[in-house]
Order: C-alpha cells, then structure tokens, then sequence
C-alpha cells in the first residue's frame, strides 16, 4: 500500500460546495487531511440548454459536503465568500488557520461561473448555449476570481509558508483552455491562461521554500452541465471516449499534493 503521507495536513479548497471541488475534498479528507472548503451559492442560469442538476449544484452549499467528510471520519470546516472581494484571501486564510491550523495546500478551483462570450456576433454556441460580447463586465467578473482571487490565495499563502519557516507546501490550480485559447468562452480561457502564468511563477520562485505548484487540465468533466447532446460531442472527440468525473480529477489532485510527487512541480497536467 502506497502512503502519500498526507495525514495531519491542512488544505484550503475553493469552489468546494459542489464538482471538482467537493471531491477534492473528500478525496483529500479521506487520506487524513483537515479541510477548509469554501463556496458561493451562485444564482440559477434560465436556459433549456442547461440540466436542472448544474442549477442545483451551482446554487448548493457545503453542509451536505462538511456532512460526508465528517461521517466518514473525516475534518472539515466551510466558510461562504465572495473570491471577487480583494481582501476575501486574508480573510479566509485567517479562518482556515483558526479552525484548522496553518494550511499547507492550497488547490484553487472556484470559478465565476459559467459565462459564454465571443469576438463574434453569434448569440449562441454550437449546443444553443447563450453567448454574449466580450466587453469590460465580462472581463471584470472572469478576471476577478480566475486570476486576481487565485493570484492572492497563491500570494497569502506563500507569506505565511515563508513567515513560519515551512518546508512543505503544494499549490494546485485548475485550468482549462489555457495559451491554446477558448473559443465561446474567450474570457474564462484567458483568465485561466493568466492563472497558469502566476502559478508557473510560484513554481520556480517557492521551490527553495520547499512548495510545489502545478495546474491540471481537467477532460470535460460532467459537474452537472453536461446534457446528453454535449456528452455525445464530448465523448466523439475524446481519446478515452468518456466524460470526464470529478472524482477522477479529485484523484490527480491528491496525488499531485502526495509525497510521491514531491518533485513534480512547474507542470501542467492535461487529462482526457
């Protein structure tokens, strides 16, 4: 049986409510670590070409999450905030070293949500999803979690990694689109592009601190917006001919975080 030592570790997990976040926290506090999830209930979005399911899960809590993890055996505390607030990193990073203790992990996963814009003039993409203009308001809410919250998570982290003379840490961030562009959801690859940057920077400079930084890339990953018709595009187009689950990314992030990849670092992990 393979050990990856994580027990008695804390980790901070945001977008923890719901997919690829709440399975990287149960995958997490199944192997010993103390987790701190946080959330933001988001509104429903009013279109057929969305499953009732991405509604419900976007616009969840993290009680049922908090509730598996502890029932299995597990810690775990929640705190709901808004990523978008410049001072939400200090804020919850006092929180987590409060209920928790120092964190050691960090796996930035939140995202502003889904928002479908184009250089173009089509009003929809090619499932009928809603797409809108690029212009300042699309930018501004993408930008403002995918990149400026990820980016100071990363920066609050390191100072009080580096503060406590630490000499182990892990930096997880997800992408998706990346420097290959996004088309139909232009801003959010964008914005993931950037993440990737400031994580490839903590990569090189936090390395002498004993800190690793890598991004996964997740396959689409069903986290309650596939319906059947992207499913059958996805699964036409994929190597593995599947849908992608969040506990299989929740599995790579675990390992990425484990002390067999203890010299992994600087990498962007592509799954299909």
């Amino acid at each position: 049986m393979i050990d990856p030592r994580l027990r008695g570790r804390v980790a901070l997990v945001t977008g923890a409510n719901q997919g690829i976040g709440a399975a990287t926290a149960v995958a997490l506090a199944a192997q010993g670590v103390a987790v701190f999830l946080t959330y933001k209930r988001l509104a429903p979005v009013d279109h057929p070409a969305y499953p009732d399911e991405y509604n419900r899960s976007r616009g969840a809590g993290a009680d049922d999450v908090v509730r598996r993890i502890r029932e299995a055996g597990g810690t775990a505390e929640a705190a709901e905030a808004d990523l978008a607030g410049p001072e939400t990193p200090r804020t919850l990073f006092d929180l987590a070293e409060r209920a928790l203790g120092p964190v050691e992990i960090l796996v930035n996963n939140a995202s502003s949500g889904s928002l479908g814009d184009t250089f173009t003039p089509d009003g929809h993409d090619a499932f009928g999803r809603p797409l809108r203009p690029v212009d300042a308001e699309s930018y501004d809410r993408q930008f403002a979690v995918d990149v400026r919250a990820a980016t100071l998570l990363i920066a609050e982290f390191a100072r009080r990694h580096i503060e406590r003379r630490a000499d182990w840490g892990r930096i997880i961030g997800l992408t998706s689109g990346g420097p290959d562009g996004f088309p139909t959801e232009v801003s959010y690859g964008a914005a993931k592009a950037a993440q990737e940057n400031f994580t490839m920077s903590a990569a090189h400079e936090l390395g002498r601190y004993g800190v690793t930084a890598n991004m996964v890339y997740p396959a689409a990953t069903d986290t309650g917006w596939v319906n059947a018709e992207v499913e059958r595009a996805v699964v036409a187009n994929s190597p593995l001919r599947h849908v992608g689950r969040p506990e299989e990314v929740a599995d790579v992030i675990t390992f990425l975080v484990s002390h067999q990849a203890r010299t992994v670092t600087g990498q962007r992990v592509r799954l299909h």
